[in-house]
């Protein structure tokens, strides 16, 4: 069930990700990484949250932890698409800025409640939290150069 919903969450922001002729024409800073390093980065993040969400299912025994864990991964993949949404198919890369920091704030959150089930989901769920935190940075970079929108 993690996989599939990992795979939902990832379809659907895919979807809305077009790199046309409006993200081409972005002014990017010279730090960007190339286009084909954000696909393999956001198939491994998906991939270990689904690693996460079960290692923490498992390891929470109770029906009021395991509801706390479906709403923050509920929580986590809206705001996950929102911010998608926002800046690909919106093209407001400054809403999308906004947008960041209470998903960021999510995926801090998911760590500590799933590294308290089980260490190693906390861990897993890592490289999403430095991902989008560098994903941030970048958002700014971007508003920033191309503002206003």
């Amino acid at each position: 069930m993690a996989g599939a919903a990992a795979f939902v969450v990832a379809g659907i922001g895919g979807g809305m990700t077009d790199l046309g002729a409006w993200y081409e024409g972005l002014v990017f800073p010279a730090w960007k990484p190339p286009d084909a390093a954000f696909p393999i980065a956001w198939t491994t993040i998906f991939v270990l949250a689904a690693v996460a969400a079960v290692l923490a299912w498992r390891g929470t025994p109770t029906a009021g932890g395991r509801a706390l864990l479906v709403g923050l991964f509920a929580l986590n993949s809206a705001l996950n698409i929102g911010w998608s949404w926002l800046f690909f198919t919106l093209k407001r890369p400054d809403w999308a800025l906004v947008e960041v920091v209470p998903l960021w704030l999510s995926i801090l959150a998911l760590v500590i409640v799933c590294g308290r089930a089980d260490r190693r989901a906390g861990w897993a769920l890592a490289p999403y939290l430095v991902w989008v935190g560098f994903a941030a940075v970048l958002n700014a970079a971007i508003a920033t150069a191309n503002a206003p929108f």
